[in-house]
């Protein structure tokens, strides 16, 4: 007996034995104990046996070792979301030339300028973003400039696809148009075209063009196919032109501009600078923008405020740069949108920028804050005589240092030519809309036709 005691075999059969004993004894008392102490034995046999088996169970996980036990759960029911380190996995639809390489030649041709190289070079424009996520992609893996996402040449493999139209270049390719072009461009029959290839897809038509990257940076660009991509996340720089349901914040990706004028490169130099506030384009804007010529006469009796009336050109990109880089503020009110490149073009000048435009969106927010290095000052006080150079002759030495110092930071975040730089911020937006883009396409697979017009989540 004493060689079986310390055994958990032995602790068993002598704890089983006075259980057996204590049945007995009250048994023989009365058979109104008889059901309760019939269930008490049966739930102590059940806890023991419980007991083993989870020992049991532990023992042999702790044996196997974290890789198998990271194998085991892998394997669970519920595919598990993408991992935050993993890279976007891109899959860019090889699009017939017309699309892409077409555009920019169909450009140049309407232009009469000759095409001396054999890549055609697409030409620069604040709405270029499109060129540079195309570029970046056709790239080898080790020259991109975005280490965030990856393309990948196998559509069961992708986790978005883009669609690289150049639809900004596309939109303005007729407003050059010679009188001798026996084939006149149509930016509407071209993107009629675009769709009528997307719609053949297969990958278009498994999930509505829900996983589907489509850019539209110019303001009317692709506006006769809004309502038939309004399931696709969007690459726009605002939401003025569009409609609740094609576009919005929660799935939309907003852009910057690609800046006209070249970065600000002396370092070394302070920035002590003796322009107060600079403005320079064009004074004369529809809508939104009529608040420009206000403001040009508000501002333009303020004796250290610079306030230039001018159009895009060469020499107003000459003129333009001399007064940001020579300027502690810049302007930015609202044009016929309300954004625009005079923005980047101030920040990659470290010219802390003034923005009087309510309605503007601004991209990467969820990763800057602007109020950091800008400063935003409501319509209706910039318009007021006297306060915005009283507001900005009151900001001290020391903040404008701040705000100065802060640009030097971030302005690589809108450089499209630079590693790690707008591309690289452009792709991780989109990545962080994956989990929309799984719910949507999930959430079609059950819905049905709804009586009404009502959404609990988003319109589009």
């Amino acid at each position: 007996m004493s060689e079986n005691a310390g055994s958990p075999a032995g602790g068993g059969l002598m704890a089983l034995a006075g259980r057996k004993i204590f049945l007995s004894t009250f048994m023989r008392r009365g058979s109104i104990w008889a059901p309760t102490l019939l269930l008490l034995l049966a739930y102590l046999v059940l806890h023991g046996a419980s007991n083993v088996f989870f020992f049991e169970s532990r023992a042999v996980v702790q044996s196997i070792g974290p890789a198998a036990r990271h194998l085991k759960s892998s394997e669970s029911l519920i595919a598990l979301p993408v991992s935050e380190s993993r890279p976007l996995r891109i899959f860019m639809h090889d699009l017939p030339s017309k699309f892409t390489y077409g555009v920019v030649e169909r450009y140049l041709r309407s232009r009469g300028i000759a095409r001396n190289d054999k890549r055609l070079r697409y030409p620069g424009t604040q709405h270029s973003a499109e060129w540079w996520l195309f570029y970046d992609l056709e790239q080898g893996e080790d020259r991109r400039l975005s280490d965030s996402s990856v393309r990948v040449m196998n559509p069961q493999e992708a986790d978005v696809f883009y669609v690289p139209f150049f639809s900004s270049l596309s939109l303005v390719v007729g407003n050059g148009k010679s009188e001798d072009d026996e084939d006149p461009y149509s930016d509407e029959d071209t993107q009629e075209e675009l769709m009528a290839w997307l719609e053949e897809q297969e990958s278009w038509k498994k999930n509505k063009g829900r996983d589907h990257v489509v850019i539209c940076q110019d303001p009317n660009a692709l506006k006769r196919l809004r309502d038939r991509l309004k399931n696709t996340v969007l690459l726009l720089s605002d939401f003025e032109r569009f409609k609740p349901d094609q576009a919005s914040l929660v799935k939309d990706v907003v852009l910057p501009y690609t800046h006209r004028i070249d970065s600000y490169s002396n370092e070394n130099v302070t920035l002590d600078r003796d322009t107060l506030l600079f403005f320079m384009g064009n004074r004369y804007r529809k809508e939104g923008g009529k608040i420009r010529d206000q403001l040009f006469q508000v501002l333009d009796v303020e004796p250290d405020m610079v306030m230039k009336h001018g159009t895009q050109s060469r020499e107003g990109r000459r003129l333009a740069k001399v007064g940001m880089q020579t300027s502690k503020f810049c302007l930015h009110p609202a044009g016929d949108t309300p954004s625009a490149c005079r923005l980047f073009d101030a920040i990659v000048s470290v010219c802390v920028p003034v923005i009087v435009s309510d309605d503007i969106e601004l991209p990467f927010e969820d990763e800057l804050d602007y109020s950091e290095f800008a400063i935003f000052v409501p319509s209706i006080n910039a318009l007021e005589p006297g306060y915005l150079g009283s507001y900005l002759r009151s900001i001290s030495p020391d903040l404008l240092k701040q705000k100065q110092q802060r640009l030097r930071e971030v302005r690589k975040y809108f450089e499209y030519e630079e590693k790690g730089g707008a591309v690289e911020m452009i792709w991780l937006q989109v990545k962080k809309k994956l989990p929309f883009i799984r719910t949507m396409i999930n959430r079609d697979k059950r819905l049905v036709e709804r009586s009404s017009g009502n959404c609990s989540c988003i319109c589009s």
